[in-house]
């Protein structure tokens, strides 16, 4: 490829990354006695797509993938019809198609073609109810590995995870292009421009930025907004912060921080970030391959002791989706624990996010982190610790 080709494009992996997936997913298949699998994406959401073809969604596609031993290339059925050319330019392992006004039909042709329906398929992502009943009344079996894919998905490869590192890396730069940035006066749109502006001209692309602004006087709000207002800052305020950048759409950094504006913290900030603190550094001394759940719960109870709680979860996987596992803090376990344990190659977010009991007032702390077979390797490098604005 020309380097006037290769700066053309977005962000790409390795031929080798990409032929490892397709073997990884005919893993699958042989597993659930299948030959051939659909996988779905819209409106820019549907990880699965990206993984096998490298096409990040845009307004629909679709994939139709065969196991390795039928020798048929996989299919991305894509639309628009004028997101077609640079879908093939991206996806240069695939037959790229326009997927027609009615993709479901597209779906199926492309499965007769292929000799698969009369047997069975298997489903990655939120198809359609149409084509769901398309599918079913034209294959025998239809089955729905949603969940085999998420599990190939918990554990990244090197090049997984250099990208992971790159997207942290834009990520801390967002942070403190925020706090070096904002002033007595500012809106949280403001805020979220001065995330932006720091990470795209280096090709980052968005996932996440929310804020929480409120009076440590009189606080209002204990964890991020994920829509932003007009609320301007004033000195005195408390500000949290959770920041996502992603490399390559699907690979995002996460970091979460506190500041204070014009201000030293107040006794209630100080201690709550205290707890927030030593609830990380007890999560992260414990978190290690074949570490369960439980055992992270029970390291952060720090927080129930001090006589607070957490609205947010306190840990969950990411990078490739919002991963398992999820769960929260003690007093905040929505669902029963996860009975997976930690493995070397996960990607997790720790984020204690401190609250009072009465949800008024709260802090954000912690970051994507990386679990090694000695334990667990920050990604990010921005300080810790509850920082300061003006």
């Amino acid at each position: 490829m020309t380097p006037d080709r290769e700066a053309a494009l977005p962000p790409l992996f390795s031929p080798d990354e990409m032929a490892r997936r397709r073997r990884a997913l005919d893993e699958v298949l042989e597993e659930h006695g299948l030959t051939h699998v659909v996988l779905h994406g819209a409106n820019r959401s549907g990880s699965a797509v990206q993984w096998l073809t490298g096409w990040p969604v845009t307004r629909e596609a679709l994939v139709v993938h065969s196991h390795g031993s039928t020798g048929v290339p996989d299919t991305l059925l894509v639309n628009f019809y004028n997101h077609v050319p640079q879908a093939r330019r991206v996806a240069a392992d695939a037959d790229v198609r326009w997927a027609g006004s009615r993709t479901h039909e597209t779906m199926l042709q492309e499965l007769a073609r292929r000799g698969a329906l009369g047997g069975g398929v298997g489903v990655v992502g939120a198809l359609p109810m149409i084509g769901h009943d398309t599918l079913r009344e034209a294959a025998d079996r239809v089955l729905d590995l949603s969940g085999a894919y998420t599990r190939l998905r918990l554990r990244k490869s090197p090049e997984e995870l250099a990208w992971l590192r790159r997207a942290a890396e834009l990520t801390d730069l967002s942070c403190a292009a925020m706090r070096d940035g904002a002033r007595p006066g500012s809106t949280e749109h403001e805020l979220g421009a001065l995330v932006e502006g720091a990470y795209l001209p280096l090709g980052g692309t968005s996932y996440i930025h929310y804020f929480s602004i409120t009076s440590m006087a009189e606080p209002a709000q204990c964890v991020p907004s994920q829509w932003p207002s007009a609320r301007r800052l004033h000195a005195g305020d408390v500000v949290s912060c959770e920041l996502s950048t992603s490399w390559g759409v699907d690979y995002p950094g996460q970091l979460l921080r506190t500041f204070t504006v014009g201000a030293e913290p107040t006794a209630q900030y100080a201690e709550l970030h205290a707890v927030a603190d030593e609830a990380l550094a007890r999560v992260e001394a414990v978190l290690a391959p074949g570490v369960a759940p439980a055992e992270v719960v029970e390291a952060a109870s720090v927080i129930e002791e001090a006589g607070f709680t957490t609205v947010d979860d306190l840990v969950h996987g990411l990078g490739g989706g919002y991963l398992p596992p999820v769960f929260g803090s003690r007093s905040r376990t929505l669902e029963p624990l996860p009975a997976t344990t930690f493995e070397a190659g996960m990607t997790v977010v720790v984020q204690p996010n401190v609250t009072t009991l009465d949800g008024t007032a709260g802090v954000q702390t912690g970051e994507l982190l990386q679990v090694t077979d000695e334990g667990c390797a920050r990604l990010h490098s921005f300080p810790r610790g509850m920082g300061r604005i003006a």
